[in-house]
This record gives structure tokens, C-alpha cells and sequence, in this order.
């Protein structure tokens, strides 16, 4: 599927993109949900760096975590959204669900997430591989991480279209898995709903 490789650019680009410039969110349907999603991870990961700064007062590590947890609902839901999505392109272009077609325990959803999570990492890797104030072996420690990030992206990469296309010719099937995050309902969290009796 050639949303695939636009997935692929867009999670790529976008890292780039809100490094040196005002975060916009610029497409829309499908590829705007893996758009989000990607944001998510992407405010994730700068919330989770302050939240180990050496520095930080509690007053601020309390809103990071609650940043944290709200953020990462927010990506759980979106990845959810995207197996919906991808669902119904699949469902647009005709193709027949097998349900004898044994089960995939991992959604396309979740292999996105992780390729996002990796862009990430080979952005941030990267940076640390250009530090002028570091050692030598830094950079090049740092260089060797990047290089097996981006052929660990890669790897996922072929995971999803291989599971994709398997799911097109009927040999392969996801569910969509609910998180049912339990932590952030005040209806189902003990400390929340027992603090409002």
C-alpha cells in the first residue's frame, strides 16, 4: 500500500520539522491520525526528559507526570484510531476479512507507533553523534546506536508491510486491541473515585 511509505516520510519529516520550527499539524483523514499519534510521542518523549532533569522540583515533575499520563492515553487512543483507519482503507479497496486467516497479536497501529517512537530515537541519536563538546568515542558510540535504530526502523517497516499485504491476500488478521486504561478513569481508579466519597 503506498500509504505505507508516505507514513514512513511523514513520521520522518515531521521529527525534523517541530525540531526547528512552530509544531503544525498538516494533514488530514488517515495520515492526519498518524499525524497525532506521532505528536504524541513526540511531546512524550521532551516531557519525559524534563521529567529526569536533575533540577526539577516536585511541583514540576506532578504536572510532567500528569502530562505524561494524559499524553500517553491520548497516543493509546490514537493508535486504536489508526487500525480503525487502516481498516477501513482496506475495507474501500475491496478487500475480503478472512476470519480463519490465523490472528496477528500485533496491530498495525502498534508497529506505527513504534516506528514512530524509533524515528525519534534516530533524530535524537543522531544530535548526539553531532555534539562538538563530547569525546570522540561519544559520537562515534552514538553513531553505532543510530546506525542499528535505523535498521531496526527498518525491520518494522517490512513487519507492517508484510502483515498488511498478508492481511490484503487474506493469509493474516488483527484485531483492534482496547487499552481500557484503567489508571486515568476516575470511574475505575480506586485512588480517584475513593478521594471524591
Amino acid at each position: 500500500m503506498d500509504i505505507l511509505q508516505k507514513i514512513d516520510t511523514l513520521q520522518v519529516a515531521r521529527v525534523k520539522e517541530w525540531h526547528i520550527a512552530e509544531m503544525k499539524l498538516r494533514d488530514e483523514g488517515f495520515l492526519g491520525t498518524i499525524e497525532q499519534q506521532h505528536q504524541q510521542n513526540y511531546l512524550l518523549w521532551h516531557e519525559e526528559d524534563i521529567a529526569r532533569a536533575p533540577d526539577v522540583d516536585d511541583k514540576e515533575i506532578a504536572r510532567v507526570k500528569r502530562s505524561i499520563d494524559r499524553l500517553n492515553q491520548q497516543r493509546n487512543d490514537l493508535i486504536e484510531q489508526i487500525d480503525e483507519g487502516l481498516l477501513a482503507l482496506l475495507e474501500q479497496q475491496g478487500v475480503q476479512w478472512n476470519q480463519a486467516a490465523p490472528l496477528n497479536s500485533e496491530t498495525p497501529g502498534s508497529i506505527i507507533d513504534r516506528c514512530s517512537i524509533a524515528s525519534l530515537k534516530i533524530f535524537h541519536m543522531e544530535e548526539q553523534a553531532m555534539r562538538q563538546e563530547v569525546t570522540d568515542e561519544h559520537r562515534q558510540k552514538s553513531m553505532e546506536k543510530m546506525k542499528i535504530l535505523k535498521i531496526q526502523r527498518e525491520d518494522l517497516f517490512n513487519c507492517l508491510y508484510e502483515l498488511v499485504e498478508d492481511v490484503m491476500n487474506g493469509k493474516r488478521r488483527f484485531n483492534i486491541y482496547r487499552q481500557f486504561k484503567m489508571y486515568n478513569d476516575p470511574s475505575l481508579n480506586p485512588k480517584i473515585y475513593s478521594a471524591k466519597s
